[in-house]
């Protein structure tokens, strides 16, 4: 076993989809707190932590992985339990000021992912294209700019929720398979003294 196998490659929470969709709710997240909820209100506070909770914590889990998969698997599932506090509080949002909630093959929503929005101005640009679609088509009961926006987020959080589902069950199974960094050390360790106990061969 080589150094490299005793602590592998760690890192690279940047590629994960699961981490770019979180920094992108954490951006919908401050700008519509910034927008629509009162500034010292409690649930503003919460919403903004609990969307960051989701960013760090991916990224932190990642860069721990390579000393402890049990922290890595840890700190995903923290990640997850806080998304999944952020999904309740724009469900309440719309709840609460009696806007629709949409279903997922509602056609703004069906555009919304076919956008495939990588950035805040990208979830701008299609929230300004469905009111300009709303005027046009004299819609009797327009969706408002808030109505969009947490629905928009609301869509990134159902998709984030299920990757991060589907990498907390990787992580379990990985850590059950392959032990974590006690279990490497013991076998490195092994390992190397196999190999100091072997005796010399005659040239």
């Amino acid at each position: 076993m080589t150094d490299s196998e005793l602590i592998p490659a760690h890192g690279g929470f940047r590629k994960l989809k699961t981490f770019q969709l979180a920094r992108l709710l954490y951006d919908i997240t401050a700008r519509f707190c910034d927008r629509y909820v009162e500034r010292r209100s409690r649930t503003r506070d919460q919403m903004e932590q609990a969307a960051r909770s989701g960013v760090q914590n991916i990224a932190e889990g990642s860069e721990a992985s390579g000393a402890s998969k049990k922290i890595e698997l840890n700190l995903t599932k923290i990640a997850r339990a806080s998304l999944e506090e952020l999904r309740l509080d724009y469900e309440d949002f719309l709840r609460q000021r009696k806007l629709p909630e949409l279903l997922s093959d509602h056609p703004a929503l069906q555009r919304f992912k076919a956008k495939r929005c990588a950035t805040l101005e990208d979830v701008q640009t299609w929230a300004r294209a469905e009111r300009r679609r709303q005027t046009a088509s004299k819609t009797p009961h327009p969706f408002s700019s808030a109505a969009l926006a947490a629905n928009a987020a609301l869509s990134l959080l159902n998709l984030c929720c299920y990757l991060l589902d589907r990498q907390v069950a990787a992580l379990a199974r990985a850590f059950e398979e392959q032990g974590g960094f006690s279990e490497r050390l013991y076998r490195f360790r092994k390992k190397a003294r196999k190999r100091k106990r072997k005796p010399p061969t005659d040239d």
